[in-house]
């Protein structure tokens, strides 16, 4: 009994961080894949070094994207994609549509 005693702040140490810290990050992490996934070529991405860039074509072989940058084409690793920028700047322009309907709308 006393060694279950013993073990037990240990034990809640480890159920403590695996729901706050274990378990989000590897949401986090399948939810990266599936984004990485489900690209399709023509979709709009930032990378995490904050390149921008159209996908043009994938290398299975490479598991890689290729981009269609200002200074040409590019391949990255599909890993190097970042979700987080990729979807603040595809949000970026349905804002900028809605405000502008909002304000036509005013306007009448």
């Amino acid at each position: 009994m006393e060694s279950i005693q013993q073990f037990l702040p240990f034990i809640l140490i480890f159920v403590v961080l695996y729901f706050f810290m274990i378990r989000p990050q590897m949401k986090k992490q399948k939810k990266e894949k599936q984004f990485a996934n489900d690209l399709k070529r023509g979709d709009k991405v930032v990378t995490k070094s904050g390149l921008h860039g159209k996908v043009t074509d994938f290398s299975e072989k490479l598991n890689a994207v290729i981009l269609e940058t200002g200074a040409g084409k590019m391949t990255f690793d599909k890993s190097s994609l970042s979700m987080e920028l990729t979807e603040s700047l595809n949000k970026q322009p349905e804002e900028k549509k809605e405000s502008k309907s909002n304000k036509e709308e005013k306007k009448s």
